[in-house]
């Protein structure tokens, strides 16, 4: 006997009512995505359950992908035997005995199949009766027990648990839209994308440099940032925008104070044209309110003005620490931190406008004709995948 499935439970897509079943099927996609490596491995539906048929797969690192799909509340391994009394208490303790050393033990039964011959607290007794007679040690604990034998009796077979392991929640990727992320390179826009992702959406991202004031390993490091973000769902496209001519334009042309403000809004506009092009509904960025200039309540709302995308700011009340946290947690904090500069870092002015206003930056921005130079930066940009085949080709030219 051995544990062949993995019994797989969602939290909010239960409260979806008659777009469940939407969810349901892109989960069961999602993770039969991320078990695509292992052929033998099969996703099932049925009615209030997901289960991961196992079919002989060492069920370590099929739990360990599990772990990072949007959508799985927590997840069990699971025995799956015949609806014969004898059967289901030979499951039971073997479930039991291979579950962490435990001193205390609770059943519970679920009789999703009401034609099966035992009722649910006769079966709790037959049970937990022959799981003290053949154990030595154990004692049974209903309020805090340290294993849970859970019993679900269903149509097609009985699935028998004994331990439990969350996953990431949220909702799966691909129900939620698609956004374009502003990939700096730096700790917090990676985070901002996890958080999105966790929404449900689905993520490109761009990425301005400036070269030669930002280097190959400033572009590799985003492209590193994007493979992690990948693990958590789809390969991700990755659009490369050449922004030296533009930035060195806005730093010759826009006071000092005001250049940063102006090229977020240069940013936005580039960012807006790529979502036209490639259908996206929204732009997502890594800004939580107050942490620099260009993110103070002025700023933003100077900047949004060249845009009616919306802009989703998923770290917005989030202090620094709780970004870190998250960044370590999703392993993007030693890549963020590697020391090559992206294009926000440069040119910085020594005392940025924290309170831009619209009417002073459309001043500034009308006195030179950007247009020419846009055109000629969206011209320009360069698309990659990150998370395919292509990904290794585009690592081994950076290198």
């Amino acid at each position: 006997m051995e544990f062949d499935h993995l019994l797989i439970r969602y939290g909010e897509i239960a409260l979806k009512g008659k777009n469940q079943k939407k969810f349901l099927v892109r989960l069961q996609e999602n993770i039969q995505h991320a078990l695509k490596d292992y052929s033998a491995v099969k996703v099932k539906r049925t009615q209030g359950r997901m289960f991961v048929l196992l079919n002989g797969q060492d069920p370590e690192p099929i739990m360990e992908r599990c772990q990072h799909i949007f959508g799985i509340h927590s997840f069990s391994l699971a025995i799956k035997v015949e609806n014969d009394l004898n059967r289901i208490k030979e499951a039971a303790l073997y479930a039991l005995k291979n579950a962490n050393h435990p001193n205390t033990f609770k059943v519970t039964v679920r009789r999703v199949n009401k034609g099966f011959p035992y009722r649910s607290q006769e079966l709790l007794q037959e049970l937990g009766a022959h799981l003290l007679m053949h154990t030595d040690n154990i004692k049974v604990d209903v309020h805090h027990p340290d294993v849970e034998v859970k019993v679900e009796i269903r149509a097609e077979g009985t699935y028998i648990t004994s331990g439990l392991t969350f996953g990431l929640g949220g909702l799966p990727v691909r129900t939620g839209g698609k956004t374009l992320l502003l990939l700096s390179g730096g700790i917090d826009s990676p985070v901002a994308g996890f958080l999105a992702m966790k929404r449900g959406v689905e993520v490109e991202a761009v990425h301005f440099h400036s070269p030669p004031f930002t280097s190959e390993r400033a572009k590799q490091k985003v492209i590193d940032l994007a493979e992690k973000l990948t693990y958590y769902g789809y390969p991700i496209k990755i659009h490369l925008v050449p922004f030296t001519k533009l930035q060195q334009k806005i730093y010759q042309e826009i006071p000092e104070s005001y250049a940063i403000t102006v090229m977020r809004r240069m940013m936005m506009r580039i960012s807006e044209a790529i979502c036209r092009n490639q259908d996206i509904l929204s732009i997502t960025t890594g800004e939580s309110l107050g942490q620099v200039a260009s993110q103070t309540m002025e700023s933003m709302n100077t900047i949004n003005e060249v845009t009616n995308y919306p802009i989703l700011r998923p770290l917005i009340a989030m202090d620094k620490d709780d970004i870190i946290r998250i960044s370590k947690q999703i392993d993007t904090y030693d890549i963020s931190i590697r020391p090559f500069e992206d294009c926000c870092t440069i040119f910085v002015p020594k005392a940025p406008k924290t309170n831009p206003k619209r009417s002073k930056v459309n001043y500034f921005e009308d006195k030179f004709d950007f247009t020419d130079l846009l055109e000629e930066t969206m011209q320009g940009i360069e698309t990659i995948e990150a998370g395919t085949d292509k990904q290794e080709e585009a690592f081994r030219d950076l290198l």
